[in-house]
């Protein structure tokens, strides 16, 4: 399963949790309980919104100690927007900004991040849930403490704030072990502008912690001002797509969907994010399996670094071959046409990838189909040595192939070619056995 988030709103902690609970409504029951074990007091509610154009949830938290249902309208934005500081005197945010706290009866302190984890590790979660709430909220306190300049265990969250910021997070956590997703990807991010009003003074949107944790996500200016993306948002993203950030939404066919809304009200866009629910094992099917093609020319470049260089290239995740012929350029040059082979999702990763590789100051690229057989890969060991093997189901019948890196320390051609065909002879007999296996069963 792979669930793709569409930020046409933006991304906050509580929009996550509502889009993922209006797409598995059967999970709300476990958020709670989850939410409850961190602190018995803190309340949570899923309740339907419709904002005249779409309909969908919205996710609200109640502080600790309140006596009425939590309702959606704590914040004046998305539900989680607030800034996480080490100093120790009070946050100042203007009306527009998530946290004016102005009904709040609590004093304004801070809660060490140390503190809030401790918390965490105590509370009676289930090791998947805790592993990704430690996760999230390490991304938050690792990105505030590149922003102030201090140590991780020095950053401490605004105290009135964390009870929601703990509630959403646990809310996602709970979520994302249940469902367990195979992957996940989210669109270009509206990053909104203007500034909002701290302690520190007038800050740019998006706040600087929430654009380190958005480093390798595509963006987009829809001309729709105010903050978009929250710290806790951004963090959830950094969690869920931190090694693919600029990952795109995969062929498949959608299964489930929900939307999850924010608290504030756009101008002619719903605040909303919406996520789809594909099946990966139709997305991966043989005759609907696409590739990515990348092809360019190296005339200034020297063999032995453009060899390097294409190795690394090979390297990177995404990228199934890289392959190198020579051609002839303008006025009879003689150049290198490289021609790389990526999976869709990890284009633009491997754009960079050749730029930073190679001299190329240009490249194309496009999309292709591609029709694949059935293949396994299986390990033989003939004469006690371990060779690989790729068994293929052609339509003539079924044939191998060893891997021939695995008969290099064979001296002579003879002797490498013996050792390959009696680990393929090996592999047909392995495969042959394992059917039989499978029918007696």
């Amino acid at each position: 399963m792979h669930i793709h988030l569409d930020a046409l709103g933006g991304v906050a902690g509580d929009m996550f949790a509502a889009a993922l609970l209006d797409a598995f409504p059967e999970h709300l029951e476990g958020v709670r309980a989850s939410v409850r074990a961190v602190d018995p007091r803190i309340a949570c509610a899923a309740s339907e919104h419709n904002d005249g154009i779409l309909r969908g949830l919205r996710f609200a938290v109640s502080a600790p100690g309140a006596e009425t249902v939590p309702t959606p309208h704590r914040h004046g934005a998305h539900a989680d927007h607030h800034y996480h500081d080490h100093h120790d005197h009070p946050h100042d945010h203007p009306h527009d900004h998530p946290h004016s706290h102005a009904h709040d009866p609590a004093p304004h302190g801070h809660r060490p991040w140390s503190e809030i984890r401790a918390e965490l590790e105590r509370a009676e979660l289930a090791p998947a849930v805790r592993a990704h709430a430690l996760a999230i909220f390490g991304h938050l306190a690792d990105a505030e403490a590149r922003v102030h300049g201090i140590a991780v265990d020095a950053v401490a969250f605004h105290e009135v704030g964390a009870f929601d910021s703990i509630a959403d997070i646990v809310a996602a956590a709970h979520l994302i072990a249940a469902l367990e997703v195979q992957s996940w990807s989210v669109s270009a991010l509206p990053l909104g502008s203007g500034r909002v009003r701290t302690q520190h003074g007038p800050l740019p949107v998006p706040a600087p912690a929430t654009t380190l944790l958005l480093e390798g996500f595509s963006t987009l200016d829809d001309g729709i001002p105010g903050e978009r993306v929250t710290p806790t948002g951004a963090a959830i993203l950094r969690h869920l797509c931190g090694l693919e950030p600029g990952r795109g939404r995969p062929p498949g066919t959608i299964g489930r969907s929900g939307i999850g809304f924010g608290t504030k009200s756009m101008p002619g866009l719903s605040n909303c994010l919406r996520a789809l629910v594909l099946d990966a094992a139709a997305a991966s099917r043989p005759d609907r399996a696409e590739l990515a093609v990348i092809a360019f020319e190296i005339d200034d470049q020297s063999g032995e670094d453009l060899a390097m260089g294409l190795d690394r290239l090979r390297a990177e995740p995404g990228v199934r071959d890289v392959v190198q012929m020579p051609v002839l350029g303008k006025k009879g040059r003689m150049m290198a046409h490289i021609q790389a082979l990526v999976q869709p999702e990890s284009l633009e990763a491997a754009i960079a990838a050749c730029f930073r590789e190679t001299t190329t100051i240009g490249l194309r690229h496009h999309r292709v189909a591609r029709a694949v057989l059935d293949r396994e890969a299986v390990t033989v060991a003939p004469e006690g040595r371990r060779v690989r093997v790729k068994v293929v189901d052609r339509p003539g019948g079924r044939t191998a192939k060893a891997e021939a890196d695995d008969a290099l320390d064979q001296a002579g051609q003879a002797e490498r070619a013996r050792l390959r065909a009696e680990a393929e002879g090996l592999a047909l007999q392995e495969m042959t056995k394992h059917e039989i296996t499978k029918v007696d069963r």
